[in-house]
C-alpha cells in the first residue's frame, strides 16, 4: 500500500500562486511516477501533470505547460505542484496519485491522496 497526504491548497487572489505538496509513504518503491488531478466542481477529474519517480521524465496537460511545474524531492517522498499566475478557472480539488508504470490516466493511478481545495478568486 501507498498512502498520499496532499496539502498546500488554500485561496488566493487570481495571478497568484500556490504550491501543492504530496507526501508518499508506504510501498513507495513500487511506483513509478507521481501524478497530479484536479476536479473543479461538478466536472471530471482531469490530468495536470505525471513526473517520473527518479525526476527525469515529466509530462502536463497542454492547457497547463508554461503556468504549472512539477518537481519530486525523492530524499522526502514528496512531489510538488508550482502554479503560477493562477486564474479562477484553476479552481479545485487537486489530487495526487501514484502509479506504476508512467500513467496519464485516471484509471491507471492505483493510489490516490484525499485531495486539496484550491480556489481562486478573480
Amino acid at each position: 500500500q501507498v498512502q498520499l497526504v496532499e496539502s498546500g491548497g488554500g485561496l488566493v487572489q487570481a495571478g497568484g500562486s500556490l504550491r501543492l505538496s504530496c507526501a508518499a509513504s508506504g510501498r513507495t518503491f513500487s511506483m513509478s511516477a507521481m501524478g497530479w488531478f484536479r476536479q473543479p466542481p461538478g466536472k471530471e477529474r482531469d490530468f495536470v501533470a505525471v513526473i517520473s519517480w527518479s525526476g527525469a521524465h515529466t509530462y502536463y496537460s497542454d492547457s497547463l505547460k508554461g503556468r504549472f511545474t512539477i518537481s519530486i524531492d525523492n530524499a522526502k517522498n514528496t512531489v510538488y505542484l508550482q502554479m503560477n499566475n493562477l486564474k479562477p478557472e484553476d479552481t479545485a480539488v487537486y489530487y495526487c496519485a501514484a502509479a506504476s508504470p508512467m500513467a496519464y490516466e485516471r484509471y491507471e493511478y492505483d493510489y490516490w491522496g484525499q485531495g486539496t481545495q484550491v480556489t481562486v478568486s478573480s
